[in-house]
């Protein structure tokens, strides 16, 4: 079979489209996992940038891709969250040092509280409500990632019908 030039040149084209969706294509939660871990194990990458803010949570992006953002937070005792969502974007987190708390929202209620050790690993889809918070005496660090980068978050209260949403904030406020 002998392709036309115009025939050749489309495939050409849409190869390169391919190429371009799969590098931009959003990464698992596995793969999410891993890259929460395998920075949290090279502490000598990130040790020296972390703060500790007594009036809220500290933060420092460390990488964003097309596919992809990971994120260093540290967290003094009482600190927290709140609920909120990641919006559209997957999402895993790891303690990389301290212990922190993590209570999801299922059915739209509030759920106990769960305990995150050092060196575990939660992971999530998009929409998933939760709070962390940093319950113990002493100071916590932990390593985020999230695909596609963050767009937005949405903040929850519970009231009388459960779950509601009380605003939105958008990458540009980060």
């Amino acid at each position: 079979m002998v392709m036309s030039r115009q025939a050749k040149l489309y495939k050409i084209d849409w190869i390169k489209r391919m190429r371009v969706r799969t590098a931009s294509s959003p990464l698992s939660q596995a793969r999410l996992r891993q890259v929460v871990q395998g920075l949290a194990a090279r502490e000598h990458e990130w040790l020296g940038r972390v703060r500790y803010d007594p009036g809220r949570r500290w933060y420092q992006r460390m990488t964003c891709d097309d596919d992809h953002e990971v994120w260093l937070l540290s967290w003094l005792p009482g600190q927290r969250t709140g609920f909120h969502d990641h919006g559209e974007s997957a999402g895993a987190f790891t303690v990389a040092r301290g212990t922190l708390r993590e209570r999801t929202a299922p059915g739209h209620r509030p759920g106990p509280s769960a305990p995150v050790a050092r060196g575990e690993v939660r992971s999530f889809g998009p929409w998933y409500v939760h709070d962390v918070i940093n319950a113990s005496v002493r100071p916590a660090v932990s390593v985020h990632a999230y695909s596609p980068p963050l767009v937005s978050m949405r903040r929850f209260e519970f009231g009388p019908a459960g779950l509601e949403r009380v605003s939105t904030e958008t990458a540009a406020r980060w």
